[in-house]
């Protein structure tokens, strides 16, 4: 069965090994879910990522995060959909959580978390929300 939304599979392998307390979660690889997971890396959310090309077919071994035996990650949510896109532009782009949190959005720039993408004075889609 083809994989409709495969970046909102990404999160959601997330999620799920966050609340079974895995160390480390596998996800196929892409550069898109790359460019997203650099952003996570960057902003504190996740410990890192790496190739891993141990099985037939290359993937992603996402290293998860925890403080104090919590997950770093509270709530992420896909917010643009292959069946309804949102796109924003640099003025609109949603805050989370009064800026406790993150937007990660596609731009011409490439994916960037909301504050850089403000920045940078560009707007894009608005892949997902992560506090």
């Amino acid at each position: 069965m083809a994989m409709t939304d495969p970046l909102g599979d990404m999160l959601t392998r997330i999620r799920n090994g966050q609340q079974a307390k895995k160390d480390s979660v596998l996800s196929p690889a892409s550069k898109l879910r790359a460019n997203v997971l650099e952003v996570l890396t960057r902003e504190g959310y996740i410990r890192g990522y790496s190739e891993d090309e141990s099985g037939k077919h290359p993937a992603l071994r996402i290293e998860l995060k925890y403080f104090e035996g919590e997950p770093a990650i509270k709530h992420v949510s896909r917010v643009s959909k292959p069946g309804r896109r949102v796109y924003s532009g640099s003025k609109e782009l949603p805050t989370v959580r009064n800026g406790l949190g993150i937007t990660i959005v596609s731009t011409p720039r490439g994916v960037l978390s909301d504050n850089e993408a403000r920045e940078n004075n560009v707007g894009g889609e608005v892949l997902a929300e992560v506090f």
